[in-house]
């Protein structure tokens, strides 16, 4: 089964368009585990534990594994979500961007070691940076398209005189995604829940891609307006459109005592809840 199918399934069988980020941080981490590195699997294992029946995605964050030299224990947690959620999707957010036989490593690195069913892009160094990820068949990326960071409209923002119509970069993007990038049909966008507007456009110009949307929760982006602007259905009531809102810290570290996974489980069912509301 290719991502796209996969990501569909997952949301109709857990009626859920969201999507929980596992950013371990040690520093906050719950009771005894509280500073200590070697509990990330465990950490991790019992958020997954806790919601996979709640999500449509799981999206770990590489970086905060590989700063602690946990990467081993993410490949024990993919193995682990594949073994109790083989239904949901599993978006590795490595955010990579290079071209040639680095990028063909890279997409080894994500899809082959670490099992992953998408992986998160940098595309700013163009399409040959993309393409080495594109020869796994049914293998999703997801490019980095507006993000809500403050220092995105520094260059997402910004026009492109050599183009017709002088599109914004982000808007270029966006019908490279859908048109001739989208090689293996398994393309999918980043775009920031705290930009409705710009979620409105991208999916104007990316009318069928999914969308991987952070920022609902700690980062503040509503959720009615997130799924107004991304989300598109068709006349007989088939999603044309999915959207993947993520949502990290605030499920994560809903409480630091005894009770953290349940009090995730409580935050990540008020999110799905919240999503659902808006549809």
């Amino acid at each position: 089964m290719n991502f796209t199918d996969q990501l569909q399934q997952a949301q109709r069988r857990n009626d859920s368009m969201l999507c929980v980020g596992l950013d371990p941080e040690p520093s906050r981490f719950p009771g005894a585990w509280k500073g200590q590195p070697d509990r990330i699997f465990d950490f991790c294992a019992a958020m997954v534990d806790a919601t996979k029946d709640l999500v449509c995605a799981f999206k770990p964050q590489i970086a905060y594994f590989a700063g602690h030299g946990a990467e081993s224990q993410l490949e024990r947690l993919m193995a682990h979500i594949k073994r109790v959620a083989p239904h949901v999707p599993i978006i590795l957010d490595a955010k990579r961007g290079d071209i040639g036989s680095t990028a063909e490593q890279y997409a080894r690195e994500a899809f082959e070691r670490y099992q992953a069913d998408a992986v998160t892009l940098s595309p700013f160094m163009g399409f040959d940076s993309v393409e080495p990820y594109l020869r796994y068949p049914g293998k999703g990326v997801i490019l980095l398209c507006r993000t809500s960071n403050p220092g995105g409209s520094d260059l997402q923002n910004q026009r492109l005189a050599d183009v017709p119509g002088q599109p914004r970069l982000y808007e270029h993007l966006a019908a490279l995604a859908q048109g001739p990038w989208n090689t293996n049909g398994q393309v999918g966008l980043v775009v920031g829940a705290t930009f409705p507007e710009e979620i409105a456009r991208v999916r104007e110009l990316a009318p069928t891609l999914p969308l991987l949307i952070p920022g609902v929760g700690a980062q503040g982006g509503d959720a009615a307006a997130t799924v107004k602007a991304g989300r598109r259905m068709a006349a007989d009531g088939t999603v044309t459109g999915a959207i993947i809102v993520n949502s990290s810290r605030a499920v994560l570290y809903a409480s630091a005592g005894d009770d953290f996974a349940s009090a995730a489980r409580r935050v990540a069912q008020d999110t799905r809840q919240a999503l659902n509301a808006a549809r």
